[in-house]
């Protein structure tokens, strides 16, 4: 079917809310949401700084004092240790690091600082030091896997392997293959 318009008129039609010269409501909302998703991905993608441990202020520190102080004034002023040595318990360390995350990747270490506190035999500080990233060297880790007796069984010889392996519903051994009772 055709439509024919008088001579002179346009064969358009605006809608009554259409005003000539401007996008319909739709697509202002469509873009609207575009620049809302996007705005929403970006901010997925923005690293996220991350505190852990246990952060130290240098007004704390400084109020520990060698030969003064002790296990207990120590673990007041500056809270349980991170850690403590392994081989020498008279060893705290108070460990915290600032790291920063892209999304999903592995996070990316930005500063970590460690404080040593040392006691002496009486348990009292000896010492107190400071370390930070420029002090660690890097540990390569063996890629070796001690070998082990027996061998390694495939997904199928795990489901099939007990197959066979117990006995029959008219046995008169119990379970574990001990007699079951007082004959």
């Amino acid at each position: 079917m055709h439509l024919f318009a008088p001579q002179g008129t346009s064969t358009t039609m605006k809608t009554p809310r259409q005003k000539s010269g401007t996008a319909p409501r739709h697509r202002k909302l469509n873009h609207l949401a575009h620049a809302a998703m996007l705005a929403g991905v970006l901010a997925a993608c923005s690293p996220t700084t991350e505190l852990r441990g246990h952060i130290i202020d240098e007004e704390s520190l400084t109020a520990v004092k060698a030969g003064v102080d002790n296990k207990q004034s120590v673990s007041d002023t500056l809270g349980t240790p991170s850690a403590i040595a392994t081989f020498d318990t008279d060893v705290w360390f108070y460990i915290s690091t600032r790291q920063e995350r892209m999304a999903f990747l592995d996070p990316k270490i930005l500063e970590r600082n460690i404080v040593a506190v040392e006691f002496d035999a009486k348990g009292n500080v000896a010492a107190t030091r400071r370390y930070t990233m420029a002090d660690g060297r890097p540990v390569s880790l063996v890629s070796r896997e001690t070998p082990t007796k027996g061998k390694e069984l495939t997904f199928l010889e795990q489901m099939f392997g007990n197959f066979g392996r117990f006995s029959g519903a008219g046995s008169e051994k119990g379970p574990g293959g001990g007699g079951g009772g007082g004959k």
